[in-house]
């Protein structure tokens, strides 16, 4: 089932999202709701706040990319409870979008390397060290599960210039071509 995203305004962005237990109720019907939402978004990315839960969990998929980074391919994954234990001291920066934030696009600078820990879709654990792209995209998205948006990492500079697209995201002047539950 597709489910709205959450614009940018709403507060559950801006919430800590809490971990959950391994028999939180339908946790895989989640999982695949979520999946199907990111698809229909053409998104790669797709945080449970993003649709109104403040719990942590993010479904990432890098399939899109395999053509030119063919490592990705087939790169379909649930991060149950994950979290960023510490990052690499290499920045880079690249530009990022959100499907919370349409039409916004900035460059964010981020750390190359991370050390995450979680559980994959079948509450199996993991502690990793995540480089590249991947990386970004995992920060990107656990980012959402503390109530921080990508247009908190701009200079402030940046986040006045706009401000206006931010005020207009608020006030429900959204244009995009997928479900959206804005403040207004």
């Amino acid at each position: 089932m597709i489910l709205p995203i959450y614009v940018y305004g709403q507060p559950v962005l801006r919430k800590v999202a809490e971990d959950i237990a391994p028999d939180y109720p339908n946790l895989k019907e989640l999982i695949a709701n979520m999946f199907e939402t990111m698809d229909h978004a053409d998104g790669v990315g797709l945080a449970a706040p993003q649709v109104g839960l403040s719990i942590r969990v993010v479904v990432i998929d890098l399939n899109v990319l395999s053509d030119e980074m063919p490592e990705f391919k087939d790169f379909r994954r649930a991060y149950i409870n994950p979290h960023i234990i510490e990052t690499g001291d290499e920045l880079t920066s690249m530009d990022e979008g959100c499907l919370s934030l349409p039409g916004i696009q900035e460059t964010v600078k981020r750390p190359t390397r991370v050390h995450v820990t979680y559980l994959d879709e079948n509450l199996q654990p993991h502690d990793e060290w995540i480089e590249g792209y991947l990386a970004r995209v995992m920060q990107h998205e656990f980012d959402h599960l503390d109530g921080v948006m990508f247009v908190d990492r701009l200079s402030g500079l940046r986040k006045q210039l706009i401000r206006s697209k931010l005020n207009n995201l608020v006030k429900g002047k959204v244009h995009c071509s997928y479900k959206v539950k804005t403040v207004k």
